[in-house]
């Protein structure tokens, strides 16, 4: 059974930083990992993701202040989330995928002051 650990979300002010962890298990040979969000009343929206082999792709809101990176030994992804805004606020979900998608039960970021 394939089952995402999502942990690392939380409350914090604008401009503060946190990082998502997501841990998988049963499953391997993932290609790409990444996180997606859902803010109240909108489509779910890709954040980052990332390769098997490091490449990694961003949504243009968070370029350069959210940085995606993953070890696969360990078959986790990481999040770490910087100069935090408002707008930032949403359910972020963990994201594998191989030839299917898979995803984690989501963590909840607030960023208010």
């Amino acid at each position: 059974q394939v089952q995402l650990v999502e942990s690392g979300g939380g409350l914090v002010q604008p401009g503060g930083s946190l990082r998502l962890s997501c841990a998988a298990s049963g499953i391997f040979n993932i290609h790409t990992m990444g996180w997606y969000r859902q803010a109240p009343g909108k489509q779910r929206e890709l954040v980052a993701a990332i390769t098997s082999v490091g490449n990694p792709n961003y949504a243009d809101s968070v370029k350069g202040r959210f940085t995606i990176s993953r070890d696969n030994a360990k078959n986790t992804v990481y999040l770490q989330m910087n100069s935090l805004k408002p707008e930032d606020t949403a359910v972020y979900y963990c994201n594998a995928r191989r030839t299917v998608d898979f995803w984690g039960q989501g963590t909840q970021v607030t960023v208010s002051s």
